[in-house]
């Protein structure tokens, strides 16, 4: 069974809340559910829209060919009717016109119900579960989990009069346990939470604004700090504050943010201070459309930061991804004292995934501080993995941080031999932190086949989806970019005969690191770079070609 629903209308009608309802309902009954959403950057107005493929095998992408199409305005008929497949229905209030559509009166339910202009969502609802065959009290019994009294009550009798006027042309009924239905945006909050975060500082920007909204919601019941404060420089920097003191800290932002930062996050570097960044890419240049998706800043989030030190890069395909790859971030940053960054895009930051578990990673969620420093303690000491006992003030011996070059006390200094060996120091540390990447399954390889796709982040989803129509490919999936799993990826492409990169970007950016990495060189691309997300057909019809 694969049923794909658009919902769609102005900014302001709840075109997100209810596809995102229908989503919890079929995950509740045991399908599997992706939620795709689509908006402009206005408050009220434009034209939004969310599409739901549901099926009762894993889905992992939305499709551009409806079965039904919720209609709350006449320019979502006029745009996507189109896109209706021959057997599909349109759904919307009597003024709307459209082919295959069925309008309902809700203007004179509204009014009989004395009921306001957003329960025309309800009615939609009702008349969409009855067609399909759900019970009507699934749709109550989740509404009670969200809402109570009077507004309860409203709700049932808006459900119950588009039900009424419904026929039932299927008969979906419950296919198994039921599925968990997360964006990659609370996958983050939930991996941030597991690993035991104190602070979580950020400057509005989308698409990495969801974030600061679910941890701002758990921050008293979890006993940590979530801070807005003026701008990305100010983030930064108040965020190195906190994780000297001993904090485990994570900033977010997007394209622009990060730019605003890059200069402090070479200060991580040098200064050795453990600091999260939570990057969710939007299209660019500059603020170029802030709403929609890209996976451009891939480079620029390698390079961040002037002068050369370790750093980690890490980038989650889906929402469970986003759980496991946020935990190893914070392990990973406190272990070797640096920094680490999820990058992610608006495409996984917002679009929903279910999934029949959500198990976390099991890495350490300690914090690598000693409990007792000498009275001569080194902040910088020299060791043979270039790891330094980490301190914080407080402690009762000095515990020093700088931008400036050092020698093993703190002290800046200007010595040649100096700077050298405390280079080095870096660099080993580099060398250790890519032995752990190499344990963290740095790669993932889906199916069989001769031939090999490979590709990123968000394109994860639709490649999945593809594969079972593409003849003889298997995907490749690298997760981290930094320290780069080289060895792992030149095995995969030395024994494939064909060789495929699929990315959001113009030039194939992690192609470009790859053949940096591996002097492999990846001639055959698939890019889209349009500000949207692959679907299945997309690779699908260009690869075959």
């Amino acid at each position: 069974m694969q049923k794909t629903i658009l919902v769609g209308g102005k900014a302001g009608h709840g075109t997100a809340v209810t596809s995102h309802f229908i989503g919890k309902v079929f995950c509740s009954l045991g399908y599997y559910v992706f939620n795709y959403r689509d908006y402009p950057s206005l408050i009220r107005g434009g034209h939004n829209f969310n599409v739901l493929k549901i099926s009762d095998k894993p889905v992992m992408s939305h499709d551009n060919k409806h079965d039904l199409i919720i209609a709350f305005d006449q320019k979502t008929i006029d745009l996507h009717q189109d896109e209706l497949k021959p057997e599909g229905v349109i759904l919307g209030e009597k003024n709307l016109t459209g082919k295959n559509i069925v309008n309902i009166d809700t203007g004179s339910i509204l009014k009989k119900l004395d009921a306001p202009e957003i329960m025309e969502n309800n009615i939609f609802l009702g008349w969409t579960f009855k067609s399909l065959g759900i019970d009507k009290n699934v749709l109550f019994d989740m509404m009670a989990k969200k809402f109570k009294g009077e507004k309860l009550e409203m709700i049932k009798k808006s459900i119950d009069e588009g039900y009424n006027l419904s026929e039932e042309k299927e008969s979906l009924k419950s296919v198994g346990s039921p599925k968990y239905f997360i964006s990659g945006s609370h996958g983050v909050s939930v991996g941030a939470l597991n690993a035991g975060i104190d602070a979580y500082i950020a400057y509005p920007m989308t698409p990495a604004t969801p974030v600061l909204h679910h941890l701002a919601g758990k921050q008293v019941d979890h006993n940590f700090l979530v801070l807005q404060i003026e701008n990305e420089i100010g983030v930064v920097n108040a965020a190195m504050g906190s994780s000297f003191s001993g904090a485990k800290t994570m900033v977010g932002t997007s394209g622009g943010g990060l730019a605003l930062m890059s200069e402090t996050l070479s200060m991580a570097g040098i200064s050795e201070i453990p600091l999260v960044v939570y990057l969710a890419q939007r299209t660019g240049p500059a603020s170029g459309v802030p709403t929609y998706t890209a996976q451009s800043d891939l480079k620029m989030a390698v390079n961040a930061g002037h002068g050369e030190f370790p750093k980690v890069i890490v980038a989650p395909g889906d929402a469970k991804e986003s759980i496991i790859r946020t935990q190893e971030a914070f392990y990973l940053a406190s272990k070797y004292k640096t920094l680490a960054m999820i990058v992610a895009d608006k495409h996984v930051a917002e679009s929903d995934y279910s999934f029949d578990n959500l198990d976390g990673s099991s890495v350490d969620s300690k914090r690598f501080i000693e409990d007792n420093l000498s009275d001569d303690h080194k902040s910088y000491k020299f060791t043979d993995d270039g790891i330094s006992p980490r301190g914080v003030p407080g402690q009762g011996s000095v515990v020093r941080a700088t931008s400036y070059e050092h020698n093993e006390y703190g002290n800046t200094t200007e010595d040649a031999e100096m700077i050298r060996d405390m280079n080095d120091k870096r660099i080993k540390k580099g060398k250790r932190l890519e032995d752990e990447v190499n344990k963290l399954n740095p790669v993932s390889v889906y199916g069989e086949g001769e031939n090999l796709i490979v590709g990123w982040g968000s394109t994860k989803g639709a490649i999945l989806d593809a594969l079972p129509s593409l003849e003889n490919y298997r995907f490749l999936q690298i997760s981290y970019i930094t320290p780069f799993p080289k060895e792992a990826v030149r095995k995969e492409i030395e024994k494939s005969k064909k060789i495929v990169l699929v990315e959001n970007n113009v030039t194939g950016l992690l192609g470009d690191i790859i053949a940096e990495q591996t002097g492999h060189i990846i001639e055959n691309k698939v890019l889209k770079y349009d500000a949207r997300p692959f679907i299945p057909s997309d690779i699908i019809n260009k690869i075959n070609k």
